[in-house]
Order: structure tokens, then sequence, then C-alpha cells
């Protein structure tokens, strides 16, 4: 491209005319920061809000590729939707890049047209959920992706981080790995929406749900249980419906995504998807959405004040001398917020007074 075609309005509005190139570059600018960035997202953002996003996570081979694989290919054969996958890989520690490349595990997916696959290091986001993947839902919702799925790197309790970027939270466990147990040790259900047994035509799959539903009640009967949008899991019942509470219940599905099975149809996890967004729409999914989007105002902010405080150059130096003095590691750091906080007042315009 040339250095008018990739000027952030001429690549706004070739994304919104649907241009593939643009909608990549695009979310090459969020990955790297690129300071353009925000103008493109300004001139989008009346496009961004239709597509609903689906985030799958769990731990590590819960088989999360292939259920996302399954789902990708139902909706498109099923329901003709346009489909965007990002697989959030970690980062390589040598290029900062996607370790694992997800999408070569998705090579049918890569040769339709209606289904867009990006993999996306993680980065510095412990919760394998980086500023950069919401960055890059909003532009793959502004091109016109009817649904996007978000397939996280699965390190257990820190996955909190992907709340911040999708409607419906799908976690993904398997038996044979003593998940239940680890599900209820980590607090994972705390991010879910639908629970999913994948492998379940395996050995155990009966005990996981089992481990699965009486953690829901375990965790139903605690005072003032609610997770992830108001959740409830007083039943773990298929049948995703609100309790008399008016909670979302958490649905348990049993399915096996290497064989298709519970994928779509009756108690399936694209039913309780659907059922999800259903819940979510009569009961305030603008509100839902907003406070998703104060998770991403902290994210941005939290990134600024480091990069504003790290790039100086005689930092380091200044550190290592106090650390010489016999200054403790907090005074240090208060002494560097309270400098920050002094630079950004005295950056900021002073209205004038009578």
């Amino acid at each position: 491209m040339s250095s008018a075609a990739n000027s952030p309005t001429a690549l706004a509005e070739s994304l919104l005319g649907g241009n593939r190139r643009a909608l990549s570059r695009l979310i090459s600018w969020a990955e790297n920061g690129h300071p353009g960035f925000p103008a493109v997202l300004e001139a989008i953002y009346e496009r961004v809000g239709r597509a609903w996003r689906v985030g799958v996570t769990g731990p590590p081979g819960a088989g999360k590729s292939t259920l996302v694989n399954e789902l990708a290919l139902q909706l498109r054969r099923a329901h003709d939707l346009q489909v965007g996958i990002l697989a959030v890989d970690p980062s390589s520690p040598f290029t900062g890049g996607a370790l694992l490349g997800d999408r070569i595990r998705m090579e049918e997916l890569t040769a339709d047209p209606g289904v867009y696959v990006r993999s996306m290091a993680s980065r510095k986001s412990h919760g394998g959920m980086a500023r950069a993947g919401v960055d890059a839902c909003d532009v793959m919702d502004a091109f016109g992706i009817e649904r996007i799925l978000i397939e996280t790197v699965g390190v257990g309790q820190a996955e909190y981080d992907v709340m911040g970027a999708c409607d419906t939270v799908v976690v993904v466990m398997c038996p044979g790995a003593g998940d239940g147990i680890q599900a209820m040790k980590a607090g994972i259900l705390e991010v879910a929406d639908v629970l999913v047994v994948n492998k379940s035509d395996l050995p155990g799959a009966d005990r996981l749900y089992a481990d699965l539903v009486e953690a829901a009640h375990v965790r139903a009967a605690r005072p003032m249980a609610a997770g992830h949008h108001g959740a409830s899991a007083r039943s773990a019942s298929p049948e995703p419906e609100p309790d008399a509470s008016g909670a979302w219940q958490v649905p348990v599905i049993q399915a096996s995504a290497g064989r298709g099975e519970g994928i779509a149809g009756e108690a399936s996890v694209l039913e309780a998807v659907a059922n999800h967004r259903a819940y979510l729409e009569a009961t305030g999914l603008d509100n839902a959405r907003r406070q998703k989007r104060f998770a991403q105002v902290r994210r941005i902010v939290d990134e600024e004040l480091d990069s504003r405080v790290w790039s100086r150059s005689d930092l380091e130096d200044r550190v290592l001398a106090a650390l010489k003095a016999g200054s403790t590691s907090y005074d240090i750091a208060r002494d560097l917020v309270v400098e920050l906080i002094d630079g950004l007042v005295a950056q900021t315009p002073q209205e004038e007074t009578a």
C-alpha cells in the first residue's frame, strides 16, 4: 500500500468497504500499538457493537481449538454467518509474536471466504487476553463479521481478562486431567456463562460432569454467589434460563468436538450461547457491554502509564542509585507515581479564571 492508502482515514474507509487487507493491517496496528490506531477506531466506532463475541477458554489440552473449529463450521453451514476467529497464543520470548499458530490447526476454515482467522500473541497480558485483542475484535466487528470466536491461551485462574472482550464466555474442560477439582480451586467457574465438558466420549466424562454440577451448586450456596453478568449457578441443568431471582443459570453441556457432537441442536453449545444472548438482551445488554468497556479503559490507562514511566532512558540508573542508597522498593515506586502524577497535572491545560 502507498503511504496515502496506509493513512488512518484511508484504512478506515477500506475496512468499512470490505477490504480484507485493511482488516489484517489494522489488526496488526492494534497489536503493535500503532499511533494511528485510535484515529481509525474513532472513524469506525459507530459500526462497532453488532457482532456477538464468544470467548472459549479453559485449561490447556481441553480441546478448545477443535471446539472453536466445529463452532465456526456450524455457524457457516447452518446459519451462513460471517465468522471471525481470534486465537490468542502465548507470546514468543524472542519475537513477541504468537507461538503456537492456531490457524495451522484450522486449515478447513482458512479456505472459506466467510471465515477470517487470526493468531495473536498474549504479550504482557497474564490473563491470556491482551488489550489489543479487544481492539482487534472491534475492527472485525466494524468490518461486518457477525460472530467472533476468541480462543484464549488457557492459563486457569488468570483467564479473567477474557471477560473484557466477550459477550458470552464458554469454559471448556475435559476428563482425565483433574479439571473438575482444578476448576473449583482456581475459581474458573466465576468466568463461565456456559460450561462445556468436552471429549465426553472418554472415560471419566460423567464424573467430571457431576463434579461441575456439584461445584455449581456449592458456588450457588455461597452468600451473594454471583459471577459473570450476575450469573448464578443454582442449577447446572442444560436448560439455560433465569432462575427465580432473575440471574443466569450456568448450563453444563456435554460435547465431543472431535466427533461433532453437542455443538449444535438441543442441549448444545450453540444453543446455550444463543440462550445466553437472549437473556442478556432481555435483561440489559447495553449495561453489560458498558461494564466491559470500563475494563478496556483501565487496560489502556495502565498501558499508557507504564509507557510514560519506563520509556525514560534515565529511569533505570535512578532506580538503581536509589536502591544503592538504601531506599526501599515501595519508597521508590511511590516517588515515581507522585512524580508521574505531578507531570500529568502540569501538562493539563488549566481553565482560565475570570
